[in-house]
């Protein structure tokens, strides 16, 4: 053991597995408890029938070795076949009852956590690699379905058999049963050794699957790249290093749980010898009532008894693990999100009145503040564009506009009415969003803009696709999937799948954060007209790097580092030759060079 894991002594069972269990028992598996009872009186029924058996063993011994009777040999055979007719029963009943109970609750977890993830705040998920939460919502989440349905519910059947059948050997000679369980302290040594080491191995052995799956999910996603800058043997190395430290954990793990086995099968024999000798020393001598069909029913007995015992170490020794696997699981229902709704929130507000930014203070982290007192008007039905060079926190006004994120101070009136005294919902249906970050579905493209509403009409959607020239590419590629993460289709497909769903939820503000970036010159022409109708009487709020694609608005803002340095119409802002004119200088020789 190293010194670290020395230090790090952690207990099988802690006050927060404690609450663990609590939160699953109360929410998944209490409902079920009528039926887990029934498995028990099942369990109960399979560990009588273990300790009949070996009553009508010993009696028909004594029927071989003593009487010779036929008949009632046959007897004893006819019941011991019963009482094994009875156990498959029972074994073919309990799993299935179990396996239903908790592939059942394991359901509602993933429900609960997936209805709970979808309020979870943007930051969250930026913080948080997606292979950890599809570690949790799909491996996770399973492991445990076993570990509380068939595992649990074999292990109560070990327990429930080691008892009676333990019972009843204490019962049949006590003195050879004390015999026979002085290992006992060093099983439970071995148990809490085990134990220790395997919850601390266990929790690096999730942190590293996650990891992994994560490292997957960013190479698929990334393989256009991968393949045209020939880094197929980076990314190999990539994942075979993740593969290579998630094989070293995982042998830790199961080298250590191995530990219990042999240490287990070490102690029956240790057992067995004491239960021969001593037996067969009280059968000998003439100071004991004991027969050799006592002896051997005892053996079968101890048999009985070190079989299921062995399956409930393994079942101890795995517990650690499940602990780690359940918290994990945990963690992500207690994850608060903390945008919801106010005490007394309103839904209805003056969409079309001035956006305004007061003061406001804002930073992703503590030691890198963006926003210092910005203060910005977006005047209602007006298009108004925001400028500036990477960085300089134009796409973050757009997220405090649709409370992606919360100020740190200042505030964000629409109409005069602060945005977060509004209701979450209704405040982003009145948005209307094209960015440059768009998220395509493997669907068609028709299913991809539909998906924005639903309840849209076909005629609706028609309407949309030409006003955002995306029709003709629907009729050519029909109901086709456009790939994972629309991997088959050019930026500009993208981009004007984006537009189209604007079009269709025609919400009264309209946000267009780099909308026609991916677009060519000639398609940005053609949709031009249609985004003039789309924004005419609306307030729009363009994110613009193009700068000749926002001459026409009412009022540009530059940023710069997070502060506003000039304001007003484009002509205006090129008479002050200031950072807006150097900018839009540099684009147009870019533009007259490309020429």
């Amino acid at each position: 053991m190293s010194k670290t894991e020395k230090s790090e002594r952690i207990p099988l069972y802690s006050e927060r597995d404690r609450d663990n269990l609590r939160w699953l028992w109360s929410r998944y598996l209490r409902k079920k408890a009528p039926w887990l009872l029934v498995v028990l009186g099942m369990i109960l029924v399979q560990g009588v029938v273990y300790q009949q058996f070996l009553s009508m063993t010993e009696s028909g011994l004594r029927v071989i070795f003593e009487s010779g009777s036929v008949a009632d040999l046959v007897q004893v055979c006819i019941v011991v076949f019963v009482l094994f007719a009875v156990r498959g029963l029972m074994s073919y009943l309990v799993p299935r009852i179990t396996i239903w109970a908790s592939n059942d609750a394991i359901f509602h977890m993933r429900r609960d956590l997936i209805d709970h993830m979808m309020r979870l705040d943007l930051a969250y998920f930026e913080r948080t690699k997606s292979g950890e939460i599809i570690q949790r919502l799909v491996t996770q989440t399973q492991a445990l379905g076993v570990f509380v349905g068939q595992a649990t519910a074999n292990a109560v059947r070990d327990a429930v058999t080691v008892i009676i059948v333990s019972g009843y050997l204490i019962w049949k000679n006590p003195i050879l049963f004390a015999t026979a369980v002085v290992v006992l302290p060093f099983i439970i040594w071995v148990m809490n050794y085990v134990s220790n080491r395997v919850k601390i191995v266990q929790g690096e052995a999730e942190t590293a699957l996650g990891e992994y799956m994560n490292d997957i999910d960013e190479a698929v996603f990334g393989m256009r790249t991968v393949k045209i800058a020939s880094q197929e043997e980076v990314e190999t190395s990539r994942l075979m290093g993740g593969t290579s430290a998630l094989r070293d954990l995982m042998n830790r793990v199961q080298i250590t749980q191995a530990l219990t086995m042999p240490s287990i099968d070490l102690s029956s024999a240790f057992v067995y010898v004491l239960v021969i000798g001593g037996g067969g020393y009280m059968v000998i001598s003439p100071e004991f009532d004991v027969d050799g069909a006592s002896i051997i029913t005892f053996l079968l007995g101890m048999v009985m008894v070190f079989d299921p015992a062995r399956l409930l170490a393994m079942f101890i020794g795995s517990l650690p693990s499940h602990f780690v696997i359940l918290d994990r699981v945990r963690r992500l229902h207690d994850e608060t999100p903390s945008i919801t709704d106010k005490e007394g929130a309103v839904a209805e507000f003056d969409t079309g009145g001035d956006i305004v930014l007061e003061d406001v203070h804002f930073s992703y982290s503590e030691d890198q503040p963006l926003f210092h007192g910005l203060d910005m008007t977006f005047k209602g039905g007006e298009v108004s564009a925001i400028v500036g060079s990477t960085g300089s926190g134009k796409t973050t006004v757009l997220s405090l506009l649709t409370r992606l994120y919360d100020t740190k101070g200042g505030r964000i009136t629409i109409g005069g009415q602060p945005i977060d005294e509004l209701q979450v919902k209704a405040l982003r249906s009145a948005y209307s969003v094209v960015a440059q970050d768009i998220v395509i579905f493997n669907n068609s493209i028709w299913e991809n803009i539909r998906y924005v509403r639903p309840d849209a009409t076909d005629e609706e959607v028609w309407q949309a696709a030409e006003k955002a020239e995306i029709a003709d590419v629907i009729r050519r590629r029909g109901g086709a999937a456009v790939g994972p993460k629309g991997a088959q289709l050019s930026g500009g497909q993208k981009q004007r799948i984006a537009i189209a769903r604007a079009f269709l939820t025609d919400a009264p503000i309209i946000l267009l954060d780099e909308a026609t970036s991916a677009l060519d010159q000639a398609t940005e022409a053609r949709i031009k007209s249609a985004l003039d109708r789309l924004t005419k009487g609306k307030t729009c709020i363009v994110v613009a790097h193009r700068l000749s694609s926002i001459a026409d608005a009412d009022r540009i803002f530059v940023l710069e580092a997070g502060q506003l340095v000039e304001e007003g119409t484009h002509e205006t802002l090129l008479k002050q030759n200031r950072l807006y004119a150097q900018l839009y200088s540099a684009q147009k020789q870019g533009y007259d060079k490309d020429r």
